[in-house]
Formats: structure tokens, C-alpha cells, sequence
């Protein structure tokens, strides 16, 4: 018995299956000779194939000659024992892969359906024409005529007509209807995914069509800094202003950097130095020799070379500002403060470098300082307090905030400084020193504070409501002789036990000259004290000083007050309301 279609005995399923569905020896010789044009490459010549220019054809359903009418269709179930047997063809290793899974794939199809069928010998064979042919439902042609499959009645077919479920046959469309299918039903149109960079685009964000006065002066004056002598004498003041501008967009670089730079200079402030280089440093100070006052904002890339070049281009210094020197070292701090001995105001903010060993140096070297601001130091502790003990009341500016452990200074050794400097301090701002407690309030500023104008104590969550009450209450009692002058900026924010008392005091207090107040944090002031003012005997005149209230987060603040305050004060309060949730539309300050 041959296996030359995988099919036992002189008839079988397939075969009838194939009658019944109108398959005919044309259409199994059409795909066979397809299957022999895709593969060609794995066909290798044999006896068979020397038969081709033969008398006699091969008469197989596997001959290679191409031609339909030599496909012996007609006898795929008799069986063929006088020919000789096929030399197995030979494959490549890629080919043999691809034939191995689709053996596999077709297994499983067969696997149940027809007992007549072997599972075996699939890799001898590549032929599987036969097995594709199961689900061959293909559609009749538009505008020929079917008969229906439940129905039997005759109809024409359309680009609507059905298949039949369970098939094979087709359904006219009365029987489609039945079935509870819609044959003129149209597909859902796919839904249209949107553009990645569509998803991206945030509302509340807009770009601008049209650049700025400003940004256009700064791109013409960036583009000819070369040229810039021809505007003639800017003036000092429209530099600061374009100083702003050029931070703003961070604009400044070496290039135009020069056009701030003059051999008469005895002041600059540049607000922003991000992408000045140490060359560019270098060149500041030497085109700038006369300086005397030099104050530079995030500066990080000024480095160990810079300040070399310091000690000797900047002989006349006396007042240097900077924020964020992080890259220069104690022993590059300790050669700038040999050099300059004459120095007088020493402020800077963010040096993680800067240590005791450094306010040594500062401390026997520049004997002269009144101004000193020593913020964000990350090694701040009590010995350098102990330290500045010893430029005693010379000192009229100091700040000593946001140390890197914020628990690093104690309350009594602040006491201690209080008690060396205190008598001639106009600014003071000890703010994020959380171990401070009422007691440096008492110990400290009450005895020994007698000019302070400017008191910030932000974040300090030891201080207490009715501490704070006392001490603003009995601070001018204290000293009889020369008490403190009433404040004229006061920062008590984020400080979250503070409430009414606090408020009451110190507007009794400093009511006559308070112009910047900042009680953002208070979480429960209550209304009441906000909008009495005849409870601190506040004037109208009193409010109108009052310029800048920050309210922010204040707990009770709602619509009314804001209005009570508004009308109390100056069409120049600046209310900054943030956070306030119960602030309503009506509140304006017109």
C-alpha cells in the first residue's frame, strides 16, 4: 500500500470530501506546481526527472514534470506497486526545520478527525497541499447563483452573502436575518490610537509665538557684543537690569559677559554665573581690578585656581557675596582670607568645604568684618560659633540658617554668641536651627539685642505660642536703658505652634514700623485676631507700612479677613494667599 497522500484503502474520507466540495484535478495541479516553483532549490535530479524528455512521462502525483494533464488525479486511491520507488529527496538544513514544524502544526489539526490518516512519515513528505484544503470555504463568485444552505432556494450572490454556520453552503440573506446575524452590518471603524508626542503635551503648558522685548534686546546684545561700545554709556542702573534679564534665561557666558566688566568698576553683581567657565573668572577679575564689593550668584565652577587668581587680581576687595561655591577647598579659603585682610563682609551660602579650619583663617586674618553670613554649611557646629565669638559687636549682619545637621547648634551656645555680638546686630537669621527653644528668645536676644531691625526665625519648632507672646510683650521692659527699636522685618514662618497670642504681641510691638511680616505656617490663627485690629490698636496708617503679609497656609484665613485686611491697608499690599482654601472669589484687593 502506497502512503503517497497519507490515505488507506481503495477509497477514503478525503476523497469524498474532495467530490462533495467540487475540488477538481485542475485545482490539485495548480498548487502542486506552485509548491514546485517556491521550492525549486530542494530538488535534486533523479531517475524520474531524466524521465521528463522521455517518451513516457512520469505518471505520479509527485512527478516534476509540471504539466496538468500528466497529474494522475483520477487514481490517487489505487495503489502502485510496479513503480519504482522515489529517491527521497534531499533537503537543507534550514528547509528541513520549516518542514519539521509544519509536520508538527498539522499533527495537531489531524489529530482526532480522521482515523484514516497517519501521523507518521510527515518529514518525508513535503507535499501538504492536501491537508490546507479542509477549510477551503471559498466564497463564490459576486452575481453567480447559490442555493441556500438551510432553505434550498436558489439566490444571487453579493458582497453580503454569509457562510453558512456549521458549514459548507452559503445563506441567502432572509436565512442570514434568521440566525441573528446582520449581513449589511459595517465593521467598526479601529479606533485611531493617538500620537505618542499627542499624549505628551501638557495643557496648562503653552509655547510662546512671539519672543519678548526683553529676550529680543538680550539676543541683538548677546549677537554684536563686539559692537555693544556703540550704544554708548549704558549706565549702571539699565546694567542691573540687564544683568536680571540675562539670569532670567540664564543668557550669561563668556562672550558677553565683558560687556558688564570696566577697568572703574568698584562694584558687580551678576545674578546668575552658571556658564562662566574658570577662564571666564579669571578674566572678571582681571578686567575689574578696582573692586571693591563683588557678589556672584551660583557659581559652582568656581574652583581652587580661581581663588588663585583672586588673592592677586582683586587687591581692594572688602565685601564678597556667593552662592554656591561648592568646589574650593580649606586650603584655597584660608590663602584668599591671608590676602585679604582688609576684608569686611564675608557672605556665602552652599560651601560644603568650608570648615573651622577655615573660620580660623577668617577669624585671624580679616579682623575687620561686619557682615557675615554663613548659610547651608554642611559642617557647621558649635566650635566655629565659638569661634565668631571673637569679632564681638563689631558685627552688625549675621546669619548662621540652615546648617547641614540641623540639629548641630545648641541652644546655649547661641546664647553664648547672642551675649558677645548681640548689642550691635541689625540683621539676624538663625532660621532651621531646630534645637533653639524659647529660652534663646529669652536668654539671648531679650538681654542683649538693642538694634535689631531684622529678626528671621523660620523653622524653629521648639517656639511656643505664649513664649513668643511673653517675649515680644516684656522685650522693651527688660532693658530700661537702650531697649531694642521695633522690628521693621519680621520672618516667623513655618513655625506651626504659634497662634493669636503671638500675633497680638508682636504687632503691639513693632506695629509703628513693620513693613515685611511672614506668618505662613501659623496653622491656627483664628479670624477674629486677623480682622480686629482695635484688639493690637492697630491704625490704618499702620497697615499702609504693612506692604508684604505673607498669609500663606495660615490655617483660618478665609474670603473676609483677606478683605478686612485689604480695606485696612494700602492699594500696595501684596497678599501672597497661596494654599488658602477657604479664600473665596470675593476677596479683592481693588
Amino acid at each position: 500500500m502506497s502512503r503517497r497522500n497519507n490515505v488507506r484503502g481503495p477509497t477514503s474520507a478525503l476523497t469524498e470530501f474532495l467530490k462533495e466540495s467540487g475540488i477538481t484535478p485542475t485545482t490539485i495541479a495548480r498548487r502542486a506546481r506552485t509548491r514546485q516553483v517556491e521550492q525549486p532549490a530542494q530538488l535534486e535530479a533523479g531517475p524520474s526527472n531524466a524521465q521528463q524528455n522521455g517518451d513516457q512521462p512520469e505518471s505520479g502525483p509527485r512527478g516534476t514534470n509540471g504539466n496538468a494533464e500528466e497529474y494522475a488525479s483520477d487514481h490517487l486511491d489505487e495503489t502502485d506497486e510496479e513503480q519504482p520507488a522515489q529517491k527521497k529527496r534531499k533537503m537543507t538544513k534550514t528547509a528541513e526545520a520549516k518542514e519539521k514544524a509544519k509536520a508538527k502544526a498539522n499533527a495537531k489539526k489531524k489529530k482526532g478527525d480522521d482515523e484514516d490518516f497517519e501521523d507518521s512519515d510527515e518529514d518525508e513528505d513535503a507535499y501538504t497541499a492536501l491537508s490546507k484544503m479542509w477549510k477551503d470555504n471559498s466564497k463564490p463568485p459576486v452575481g453567480s447563483f447559490e442555493n441556500c444552505a438551510r432553505c434550498n432556494k436558489q439566490f444571487t450572490v453579493t458582497k453580503y452573502t454569509m457562510a453558512a454556520n456549521p458549514p459548507p453552503g452559503f445563506l441567502c440573506h432572509l436565512c442570514a436575518k434568521a440566525s441573528g446575524a446582520d449581513p449589511f452590518k459595517k465593521p467598526a471603524a479601529p479606533r485611531k490610537r493617538k500620537a505618542a508626542t499627542e499624549k505628551r503635551n501638557v495643557v496648562h503648558f503653552e509655547e510662546r509665538r512671539f519672543p519678548s522685548l526683553a529676550s529680543l534686546c538680550i539676543k541683538i546684545i548677546s549677537h554684536y557684543i563686539d559692537d555693544v561700545e556703540a550704544l554708548g554709556d549704558i549706565g549702571s542702573i539699565n546694567l542691573d537690569e540687564l544683568a536680571k534679564s540675562l539670569a532670567r534665561n540664564r543668557s550669561l557666558t563668556p562672550q558677553n559677559a565683558p560687556l558688564f566688566y570696566n577697568v572703574e568698576n568698584t562694584n558687580l553683581t551678576l545674578y546668575d554665573v552658571t556658564h562662566l567657565t574658570p577662564p571666564a573668572f579669571n578674566t572678571l577679575a582681571a578686567l575689574n581690578p578696582n573692586l571693591t564689593s563683588l557678589r556672584l550668584d551660583f557659581c559652582g565652577r568656581i574652583d581652587d585656581t580661581v581663588m588663585d587668581s583672586w588673592t592677586t587680581s582683586l587687591p581692594h576687595l572688602k565685601r564678597i557675596e556667593l552662592l554656591g561655591p561648592f568646589l574650593i577647598r580649606i586650603a584655597a579659603w584660608k590663602k584668599f582670607f591671608e590676602t585679604h585682610p582688609n576684608l569686611e563682609g564675608f557672605l556665602i551660602t552652599q560651601s560644603p568645604r568650608f570648615d573651622l579650619e577655615c573660620t580660623k583663617a577668617m577669624v585671624d586674618n580679616c579682623k575687620n568684618i561686619k557682615e557675615l553670613r554663613l548659610n547651608e554649611i554642611g559642617k557647621m557646629d558649635d566650635a566655629i560659633l565659638n569661634e565668631i565669638k571673637q569679632y564681638g559687636e563689631q558685627l552688625t549682619y549675621l546669619e548662621i540658617a540652615y546648617p547641614g545637621v540641623p540639629e548641630a547648634l545648641s541652644d546655649d551656645v547661641v546664647v553664648d554668641l547672642m551675649s558677645a555680638v548681640g548689642a550691635s546686630l541689625k540683621h539676624l537669621n538663625l532660621s532651621n536651627n531646630v534645637n533653639l527653644t524659647d529660652g534663646f528668645l529669652f536668654q539671648g536676644l531679650k538681654p542683649h539685642a538693642r538694634q535689631l531691625s531684622t529678626l528671621v526665625l523660620a523653622n524653629l519648632p521648639e517656639l511656643t505660642d505664649a513664649g513668643v507672646a511673653e517675649f515680644f510683650d516684656t522685650w522693651k521692659a527688660a532693658v530700661q536703658d537702650h531697649p531694642n527699636r521695633a522690628l521693621v522685618n519680621l520672618d516667623l514662618s513655618r513655625n506651626h505652634e504659634l497662634s493669636d497670642k503671638a500675633l497680638i504681641s508682636l504687632l503691639k510691638h513693632s506695629k509703628k514700623s513693620l513693613t515685611n511680616l511672614n506668618i505662613n505656617g501659623w496653622k491656627t490663627t483664628s479670624q477674629e485676631v486677623l480682622k480686629e485690629r482695635s484688639m493690637i490698636g492697630l491704625s490704618r496708617n499702620s497697615w499702609r507700612n504693612a506692604i508684604r503679609s505673607k498669609k500663606s497656609r495660615c490655617g483660618d484665613v478665609n474670603g473676609s479677613v483677606s478683605n478686612a485686611l485689604a480695606s485696612a491697608a494700602s492699594p500696595l499690599l501684596v497678599s501672597r494667599s497661596m494654599w488658602l482654601h477657604k479664600i473665596s472669589s470675593a476677596f479683592s484687593l481693588g
